[in-house]
């Protein structure tokens, strides 16, 4: 039988389907289905930007883009234009059904047609003293002369006409301020009671004339477009420039990188279109997608909290750990026991105040951490630099390739050297995906290593809505592995040996294939064989079909996979022993974890990685063991809560349709409400 491969583009076009479900859900509240829409749109700038932009790059090789991706490019170009066309209809659709019941709780979102007079004067006056300062209107006559477009903005294309006069048409192109509010609450209106509010777009597009009165045209169009463009980075192979240098000189060219799409007002003049297409060399067939009036909806997840505490999610108040409630020492509570943080139901603050110790420990002498995002004014950073200033040495393995973060990074780098940090720009080839923190504390004559391991990323911010693990310890087994990578990280020869740690991308790939390979050996000794696995994405093709090979010898699988889903579940002779299902609700599910049954001898991990060839050939990723037998519990039971979830929870298949599980006692059951009800519970 063949084997069953999903591209795994085809397949993460369907969880942002997912996405896109949960703003059509009518159980949520109104605002939060309209950040869903700002999400699937922010997911699908990114997508176009990385992804298509890899896709377009690969036309360009020939022939030999098949051997590269093992498809026809422009095949899949195709498919995935017509079903982001599919979506724009449905996402069109769900947006206009928020709008009319948004209107039966008083909340309107108004055009620069439906202005009052009052509200007219008001929007007159906050274009005055607000916008007109910030716009730089840009007059366009030639192909040749259309200014270069800056990604992810919008734009207003604006057609001036007479409608008596024999007066040539004219064009122009209008930025829209990123820097200003996207939304605007307007006075009350004058005939009815409640919230009105205009886009940004709208307030310019009721102020044209007082931009272009010098030209006396009286006919004003304007309608939204937005270009993305291929954000993959170049990197200077030059040896004599430095790292941070050959960065920042790529940051500057994504700005002008080639065009992947272009997306408009469906209702633009035809003209008006072509002019555009010709003056920035679009391919018709493959990067142009019409829309509605409004793009860049990713502006939609901060839409303005209005109306009644109905139309918004209430946080979970956030749970202190049970073992680190009040003034603790966190280095007292792990020589007794380790600790597993659950975010975001669990305080980020844990970790912020394992550096903040650490800092004024006068026993502490060192701290090693690696850095992939941090948040924008970052208390970690704080607490590393209080470190210093308290003489402790201080190593950061910061990456200056995390996208669409590489110049948050390199500030904060120079933030950190400027204090006298130890520098380490990541491994050339690699990337550095891994989350951990080394401190070492001199405890009588002895050095003893505390360390964190964990599955998301060291961001105060992100923590408070990315499910994740982080793993606390002072088990030499750990801790002294840990020590290995961060020597690897300043010693690139040294990549070190490890009986515990999953360490990519060295061992890795190999430890797992062996883990699922003894599952096959149990399940045909007619042993208990079980793997479970929850992980964002599942694409590597040698561990897919190790896992098809699993099945096939009996062996019971068990996936939660928030993402893109290479694997196709179910099918006769193939995967029939594998079920796959997605989570997606108020919290994004990041956490990964593994459990191998392992004849009775249970092995459960937390990850770092994702199994995606990136992940295990291309980046230093860590997997940690644990060892404790009360968190190996509560591990499995979070991914058990979860597996009986019954609402957010679709079953992945073949199709790739996204069906909601039905639960076969009509019981609905909130996986992520259970976890936080799981873990209140704690003692």
């Amino acid at each position: 039988m063949k084997v069953i491969i999903i591209n795994r583009d085809i397949s993460w076009l369907s969880f942002n389907a997912r996405v896109l479900q949960e703003a059509a859900d009518k159980t949520l509240p109104l605002i939060e289905r309209i950040k869903f829409l700002g999400i699937f749109s922010n997911n699908l700038d990114e997508f176009f930007r990385v992804r298509v932009g890899t896709y377009k790059r690969m036309i360009n090789l020939g022939k030999n883009a098949r051997y590269y991706i093992g498809e026809n490019p422009v095949k899949v170009l195709q498919k995935i234009q017509s079903i982001v066309v599919s979506q724009q209809k449905e996402f069109d659709r769900i947006y206009a059904e928020i709008l009319n019941e948004l209107k039966k709780k008083n909340i309107f979102i108004v055009d620069e047609k439906k202005l009052t007079k009052n509200q007219g004067v008001f929007v007159k006056n906050y274009f005055k003293e607000m916008v007109r300062p910030q716009l730089v209107p840009i007059m366009i006559q030639h192909t040749n002369k259309l200014p270069s477009l800056r990604d992810k903005s919008i734009y207003l294309a604006v057609k001036l006409s007479h409608k008596l006069k024999n007066k040539e048409s004219r064009y122009a192109l209008i930025q829209v301020p990123d820097d200003l509010p996207r939304f605007v609450q307007l006075p009350n209106n004058d005939q009815k009671e409640g919230t009105s509010i205009i886009l940004l777009d709208d307030v310019i597009r009721y102020c044209l004339e007082d931009i272009f009165f010098v030209f006396n045209y009286d006919t004003y169009g304007a309608y939204t477009i937005k270009l993305t463009r291929d954000a993959e980075l170049d990197i200077d192979s030059d040896l004599s420039k430095s790292i941070t240098e050959k960065i920042s000189k790529s940051l500057k060219q994504r700005k002008i990188g080639d065009p992947v799409r272009l997306v408009y007002d469906s209702k633009i003049p035809v003209d008006m279109l072509n002019f555009l297409t010709k003056s920035m060399k679009i391919d018709k067939n493959q990067a142009l997608l019409p829309g509605g009036r409004y793009h860049n909806f990713k502006d939609f997840i901060q839409f303005p909290k209005v109306g009644g505490s109905e139309l918004v999610n209430v946080p979970y108040p956030t749970l202190e750990h049970p073992k680190l409630k009040g003034n603790k020492s966190m280095f007292e509570v792990l020589k007794k026991d380790d600790i597993l943080l659950t975010f975001p139901y669990q305080s980020f603050d844990h970790i912020i105040d394992f550096l903040r110790e650490a800092a004024i420990d006068p026993a502490v002498t060192s701290i090693k951490i690696t850095m992939y995002r941090a948040a924008r004014n970052s208390k970690i950073i704080n607490a590393l630099v209080n470190a210093l200033q308290n003489g402790k040495a201080v190593t950061a393995v910061v990456e200056l390739q995390a996208r669409f973060d590489e110049q948050a990074n390199l500030n904060l780098a120079n933030k950190l050297q400027d204090e006298g940090a130890t520098l380490i720009y990541g491994v050339p080839g690699l990337k550095v995906h891994s989350k951990l923190i080394l401190i070492t504390r001199k405890e009588g004559s002895k050095m003893v290593g505390y360390t964190h391991v964990g599955t998301g990323n060291f961001n105060e911010s992100t923590a408070k809505i990315y499910s994740d693990f982080s793993l606390f310890t002072c088990d030499n087994r750990i801790t002294s592995e840990v020590e290995k990578v961060f020597h690897f990280f300043k010693n690139n020869y040294k990549t070190g040996t490890y009986k515990h740690l999953l360490v990519a991308p060295f061992f890795m790939r190999n430890k797992l294939l062996k883990h699922i390979q003894d599952e096959i050996k149990n399940a045909k000794a007619k042993k208990p064989a079980l793997i479970q696995l929850k992980l964002n994405s599942l694409t590597d093709e040698e561990l897919i079909k190790k896992l098809y090979a699993a099945s096939n010898a009996g062996v019971k699988v068990q996936l939660i996979i928030r993402g893109i889903c290479s694997l196709v579940p179910g099918i006769k002779d193939m995967s029939e022993n594998i079920e796959a299902i997605s989570l997606v609700d108020q919290y994004l599910e990041h956490a990964r974890s593994m459990v191998f049954h392992n004849n009775g001898n249970e092995l459960v991990y937390i990850s770092s990685a994702d199994w995606m060839v990136r992940n295990l050939d291309y980046r230093t990723e860590v997997a940690c063991p644990i060892y404790n037998q009360s968190l190996k519990n509560e591990i499995k039971k979070i991914f058990q809560i979860q597996w009986e979830g019954s609402t957010k929870v679709r079953i992945l298949n073949e199709k790739q349709d996204n069906p909601y599980r039905q639960s076969p006692d009509g019981i609905k059951r909130r996986a992520q409400l259970e976890i936080y009800k799981y873990l209140a519970s704690k003692k």
